[in-house]
């Protein structure tokens, strides 16, 4: 057999590699000393330059400002990523990888894109990242350069605070009564505030020696004195307590916070230490402990019928005729998603009522608590029959008791938490509508 060409029996036709589709994604840096970072209008002008420039087809431009430190708080990438494993683009133009990533998280998306062959390739302005395991790899390390440059900056600015605070200095913004020193030589040093800080001083004294409360420090700064902070907003009344429970102004400072740690300020007291601890104690002794909390039985296991909304219970007392009064618990809808809503209130009694007759539809078997009912009706009996002497056949003349009749003894004269160990165990949904209380 003659070959005139060997290379015909061996030679394939070349595959034809077709381009990917581009994403160019621009995310404005966070970082204001990164001189090297450009804001997104110039990312994307230089990125669009070079794709014209190797060819590359641009069919997306995506706008980005949020932080990339936290993994997957990004929604504009998180879309990007999203149609990356739809096929919609094939490759991602970005200034630099730190663009695209600053975590672990994120990072480990456009790297197993790549690994999926989902994503083609990563162009930046100076470098090429494609699905080989050395380019992987390089993408994997500046990103990762990336991490702990912002890990690095995060230690260094909690150093040089608590550097700062030792030495006495505030490095941020001063609280009412104090100015920022206008002179930039003399960074994080605070002056008193000549129009405020005389005003701070009477606040402590007002509740010290004349026990006053925050309230009614609140209504004399805003109706007698038209106090307003440094910025020209009123004085609110949390304002009022965060000045009285901060020690700055006794020449204390204390970094972090709730750590303990004390360190002398160099700014001028407004108050004496001794002024300050005293209406600390005046604070402490009027702190409001509030009324306990009363548990209802049937609350959290119903839904409104008419907008889906959880069942609340509240107590109403009524004064009788003889001087005495009676209670009376009231079951509604809690109007969480409808402001509105019509469904009408249930008052215990009757929801206890409409509860028994439903125990006597259902099978007892659908009740969650079954075995313990038996467990109880069991006790019950040895009572009976060791305590009382009853015999097992005046028992059963006289009991008549069964789990459907103990299942509503627990819902009349129960506990709360047994009424509700009861309830809890239906199997299925209740709901109250119009003072009926229905099981789907």
């Amino acid at each position: 057999m003659h070959i005139s060409n060997p290379l015909e029996l061996t030679s394939d036709p070349e595959p034809q590699v077709v381009a990917p589709k581009y994403c160019l994604y621009a995310r404005k840096s966070s970082e204001s000393d990164e001189k090297q970072a450009l804001s997104i209008d110039s990312q994307i002008k230089e990125m669009l330059q070079l794709a014209q420039r190797d060819g590359i087809e641009v069919t997306e431009i995506k706008r980005e400002s949020h932080s990339a430190k936290e993994t997957a708080q990004r929604p504009v990438f998180n879309e990007m990523i999203r149609q990356i494993k739809e096929g919609r683009f094939g490759g991602i133009l970005a200034w630099h990888p730190d663009r695209l990533s600053r975590n672990a998280g994120d990072l480990g998306s456009i790297v197993d894109l790549m690994d999926q062959h989902k994503l083609i390739e990563v162009k930046t302005y100076g470098q090429r990242f494609t699905n080989s395991p050395s380019e992987k790899f390089l993408l994997m390390i500046l990103c990762s350069q990336a991490k702990l440059d912002n890990d690095n900056k995060s230690v260094n600015v909690k150093r040089g605070l608590r550097t700062r605070i030792e030495m006495g200095l505030w490095p941020s913004v001063a609280p009412t009564g104090y100015l920022n020193h206008p002179d930039r030589t003399k960074k994080c040093h605070v002056i008193l505030d000549p129009s405020r800080s005389h005003v701070i001083k009477i606040m402590f004294e007002k509740v010290a020696y004349e026990k006053w409360s925050g309230r009614a420090l609140y209504r004399w700064l805003k109706d007698d004195l038209k106090f307003r902070t440094k910025s020209g907003k009123p004085f609110t009344l949390s304002n009022v307590h965060t000045v009285l429970r901060n020690p700055f102004y006794c020449g204390l400072l204390e970094y972090p916070r709730k750590s303990g740690k004390w360190n002398i300020g160099r700014q001028e007291s407004i108050v004496s230490q001794e002024l300050f601890k005293k209406v600390q104690e005046k604070l402490d002794s009027h702190k409001p402990h509030g009324p306990a909390v009363k548990e209802f039985a049937f609350t959290r296991l119903m839904k409104c019928g008419l907008c889906n909304s959880g069942i609340t219970a509240q107590e109403k007392f009524k004064n009788l005729i003889d001087g005495s009064t009676n209670s009376y618990i009231y079951y509604g809808c809690t109007r969480f998603y409808d402001k509105a809503c019509k469904n009408t209130y249930l008052r215990e009694d009757s929801l206890v009522e409409q509860l028994s007759a439903i125990l006597d539809k259902i099978q007892i078997d659908k009740i969650g608590i079954k075995e313990k009912l038996e467990k109880e009706m069991g006790r019950f009996s040895n009572f009976r029959n060791n305590v009382l002497g009853l015999t097992e056949e005046q028992v059963t003349d006289q009991s008549g008791l069964d789990l459907r009749s103990y299942a509503k003894y627990i819902l009349k004269e129960g506990t709360v938490a047994e009424k509700r160990e009861l309830m809890q165990s239906f199997k299925s949904k209740l709901t109250l509508i119009n003072k009926k209380v229905l099981l789907e």
